[in-house]
């Protein structure tokens, strides 16, 4: 009994020093741990970010990766968009998608279905509220893109809708981006049959809307390592 007991104490030790060598020897390193979170660039959308009647490789998103690409910005953009998205939709998907990426930046696109339904807009800015604090838990910066709505529901729907993006991002303290839509939803040419979605012609220019708008957000940011802005 004496000679087991002690046969499994040395067994024991031996576990022990095999998992505290491993655990000097196999840690990552900081740069191995920090260098992909902080180069991720998620974006959680609708149609107006999945390419909707668009080919991929000529998207807004496609084209902003390009052009990060050219500049020499390491930022993988991880597009997330899903035609028909909703806020609802959007808070099932993205705690998976926080933990698989661990992105730097968390870009919200939602919230244009929601109006288009006529949901609730206590409970649209109760969704995107949470869809925020879960980017902000995980230490992602998050940017809030404005939604437009046609005015299906009335003037009072339409311009509450449009004034809580704006409230949402006064009280959660985020970036607040001008939506993509402006300036191109009021050219038939640059939009599709339905007139709700843009066209491929209008592609280039909102990747240089939402550019022109991450620029000061990027360059500002110390985290990634980035080329002198130009």
């Amino acid at each position: 009994m004496h000679v087991l007991k002690k046969a499994s104490f040395y067994l024991t030790l031996l576990q022990l020093t095999s998992l505290i060598i491993m655990t000097i020897f196999l840690k990552p390193t900081a740069a191995e741990t920090l260098s992909e979170p902080d180069r991720q660039l998620l974006i959680l959308g609708d149609s107006l970010s999945a390419a909707y009647g668009v080919a991929q490789d000529k998207s807004w998103v496609s084209l902003l990766q390009q052009r990060f690409e050219r500049k020499n910005i390491k930022l993988r953009i991880i597009n997330a968009s899903i035609s028909g998205d909703t806020t609802a939709n959007g808070l099932n998907r993205l705690p998976d998608a926080l933990a698989q990426y661990q992105p730097r930046y968390l870009l919200i696109e939602l919230g244009a279905n929601d109006g288009l339904r006529g949901l609730p807009l206590s409970l649209i800015k109760s969704n995107l509220k949470q869809l925020i604090t879960l980017g902000q838990q995980q230490r992602a910066q998050v940017l809030l893109m404005s939604i437009r709505i046609p005015p299906n529901y009335g003037k009072k729907y339409t311009e509450k809708f449009t004034a809580l993006y704006e409230q949402l991002a006064k009280e959660t303290d985020i970036v607040l981006l001008p939506f993509m839509l402006n300036d191109i939803a009021i050219h038939p040419k640059l939009m599709q049959t339905d007139r709700l979605h843009p066209n491929e012609t209008a592609q280039p220019l909102i990747m240089e809307h939402i550019w022109k708008a991450l620029k000061p957000v990027i360059f500002s940011d110390p985290s990634p390592a980035l080329p002198q802005d130009s």
